[in-house]
């Protein structure tokens, strides 16, 4: 038997258990040898129930009753409670989202159970606890290995099956270079696997998470060090840095430059003033004015002769970019255009030929402005905000129009915490703007139950009155998108018949036309809407001052760093604004990720939380397509994050990578899912 083998070879693996297998993604020995473990659980301090005390704890017990029943308040969530007991007493347990659990979990058997013995909703139970059946069959030692698992497939499978194969291990080579393993005390890949799947004791079992961290974060980081390096070889036009024209831009001005803005400003001024290209990201939080950097940026490349574009993910967003320039450039003698795929053929027509002619200086628009009808007269510098991000293909379509690399700024309104900035975006260059400009007042956030919305809506009335506008978002448009969710159609009418009835209200959604959606925002901006009913289509940079108050419905269906993003449409002027939550979801990890948003407005602190709550996966999974595969790795790990990346930089300026065929194979890979490419 080799790595290479089929999993079918294993003793006590059918067509059914195999193709449950396969469903996980175990194919072969050495894909079960690299399905990790989830976590570790020890089984050394078993207690009595009468003993046991709020914390973590370890107990055997019997399964007395057990029975899985559906949430009333969130359908798709299901509850599975047991009442486990020994001869001192009983203890209630409770899992969410496995009803497996019920078959599974047999009543009358005996089990080692361990978990968090914590008060939640009203009572002391065991939150989600792991549990063994304890036996000869049973995994001897005291440190156990917990997988993910599936409604086939449990811990105590994966552990028979690897406990098979374990000797394959030697099959495995090393990706790490010699000297790497040697200077850093690393133990070797072999060993690490082993050990994660069958440690002994926690020395083995740090040894090998610290050996898989090292080989994982390496990876990544050498990866973004060599796209880093190549960029830097290539050709860029140099965009003087002019002082005159900074100053000249700020006096157009009416507040003052926070200092982190001119910080950023002025590393990104300096990196433009080179014939090397520019690679840098823009992090700040909602409403910090990384776009009026920018646009700082954008006037000095006009100075230089060069072109600029600003690209942003919605046709919203461009418009109001476009009117925004405007007010400031144009006082600079600056052209600008706007390109948006919702444009009249004759507009498009017209401004696809003043961009050839060089008749306009910077243009603001969607995805559009790489499309192969636009050809650039001298492109120096690209913009790119928030969720598109260019890559290796784009960039190649940029240089091709540009003549030279351009100098590419990356905003995002995410925050990103700087251990994992250092992972995820180590080709890129990083300023932070973590200050909002002055007078801004922090969002009062409520997370509010249904029973009090008729108290919320006499408040926002009262508001209405006042002058004060207002945001309604909901996840859906329609109802028949998914059931059981608030939509904006719906809501739209049941507003319009209840307390709000004398209100002007607005109706706005991706699946409105260009035209429809422009005449609603500006009756909006201008003041003649009173209530807008939206998607989240206002998420990105919509900025009207007077709209102070935002509803988001069915909350619990967002993520942390969206609804901060939504929130951030509200409190932009100088009035106190509010942000209410309603959800109907009784999750208590829902009700914690939500509830942070009551205690902060900090998007850094908002984004550590949802990391620490729903890891790092699921959080940039998405906009990184994979890259964070960081199954071992602790991002926090800072002391070791900065030994990583001594070691790569210290590797790449020492070798050359074609020399260590398999660690320029992962390299290559990962490229192909990064910030990059």
């Amino acid at each position: 038997m080799t790595i290479s083998s089929s999993i079918s070879r294993l003793k006590g693996v059918g067509p059914i258990l195999g193709k449950a297998l396969n469903d996980i993604g175990i194919n072969t020995i050495a894909d079960l040898l690299n399905y990790y473990p989830r976590r570790w659980d020890s089984f050394q301090s078993i207690s009595k129930i009468q003993n046991i005390l709020p914390g973590l704890v370890s107990f055997e017990a019997k399964v007395e009753n057990i029975a899985m029943r559906r949430s009333s308040r969130q359908k798709s969530l299901t509850i599975t409670e047991a009442i486990l007991a020994d001869e001192t007493g009983t203890v209630r347990a409770v899992w969410f989202n496995q009803p497996y659990l019920a078959t599974s979990l047999l009543k009358g058997s005996t089990y080692r159970f361990r978990g968090n013995y914590e008060y939640k909703s009203g009572y002391i139970s065991l939150a989600s606890p792991t549990f063994e059946k304890p036996g000869p069959d049973t995994c001897p030692e005291d440190i156990i290995s917990i997988y993910p698992e599936s409604k086939q497939i449990t811990s105590t499978i994966i552990r028979k099956l690897i406990k098979q194969c374990l000797d394959c291990t030697n099959q495995i080579d090393d990706i790490l270079p010699e000297e790497i393993t040697q200077n850093h005390k690393l133990i070797s890949t072999q060993d690490a696997i082993k050990f994660l799947h069958q440690p002994k004791n926690n020395r083995e079992l740090e040894l090998a998470k610290r050996r898989i961290s090292f080989e994982e974060i390496f990876e990544l980081i050498l990866t973004g060090l060599i796209i880093k390096k190549n960029i830097k070889t290539s050709s860029a036009v140099k965009i003087d840095y002019d002082s005159n024209i900074a100053k000249k831009f700020v006096g157009l001005l009416k507040f003052e430059l926070t200092s982190a803005q001119k910080k950023a400003a002025h590393s990104i001024l300096v990196d433009i003033d080179s014939e090397r290209p520019m690679n840098r990201m823009l992090e700040g939080d909602v409403g910090s004015g990384k776009t009026l950097v920018a646009l700082m940026a954008a006037a000095m490349a006009n100075n230089s002769g060069y072109q600029s574009v600003i690209m942003v993910p919605t046709e919203i967003l461009a418009r109001q970019h476009f009117i925004s320039a405007e007010k400031i450039l144009n006082k600079l003698g600056i052209k600008i255009g706007l390109l948006i795929s919702d444009l009249k053929k004759s507009d498009k027509e017209d401004v696809l030929a003043n961009i050839k002619e060089g008749k306009v200086d910077c243009i603001i628009g969607t995805h559009a402005l790489i499309s192969k009808a636009v050809e650039y007269k001298n492109l120096g510098l690209v913009v790119v905000d928030e969720q598109h991000r260019f890559g290796v293909n784009q960039r190649s379509t940029l240089k091709g129009k540009a003549k030279y690399m351009p100098h590419v700024l990356t905003m995002t309104a995410t925050p990103i915490p700087r251990s994992l900035a250092l992972i995820v975006y180590g080709d890129l260059d990083v300023s932070i703007i973590d200050e909002l400009p002055p007078g801004r007042k922090p969002i009062i956030t409520k997370l509010v139950k249904e029973i009090d919305r008729v108290h919320v809506y006499i408040h926002i009335d009262s508001l209405i009155s006042q002058g004060q506008q207002v945001y309604v978002v909901c996840p859906l448009i329609s109802e028949s998108d998914k059931l059981g969710v608030k939509s904006v159609e719906t809501e739209f009418k049941i507003l319009q018949k209840t307390v709000f009835k004398p209100r002007r209200i607005g109706l706005i959604h991706g699946k409105l036309k260009a035209e429809e959606k422009n005449k609603i925002m500006d009756e909006f901006k201008s003041g003649k809407i009173d209530m807008l009913v939206a998607t989240s289509v206002i998420e990105v940079g919509v900025d009207v001052p007077n709209a102070t108050i935002m509803i988001i419905e069915g909350a619990e269906r967002f993520g942390l760093a969206a609804l901060h993003q939504l929130r951030g449409r509200v409190g932009r002027g100088d009035k106190q604004s509010h942000c209410y939550l309603f959800s109907d979801s009784d999750n208590p990890n829902t009700i914690k990720r939500l509830g942070a948003l009551e205690k902060t407005n900090d998007g850094f602190r908002l984004a550590q939380i949802d990391l620490e709550m729903r890891g790092p996966g699921e959080i940039y999974g998405t906009m990184q397509h994979g890259i964070l595969d960081l199954r071992i790795a602790d991002i926090y790990d800072r002391e070791l994050i900065s030994e990583v990346k001594e070691a790569a930089e210290a590797f790449i300026s020492k070798h050359n990578l074609l020399e260590y065929a398999q660690l320029a194979e992962k390299v290559n890979g990962l490229k192909s899912i990064t910030t990059l490419d």
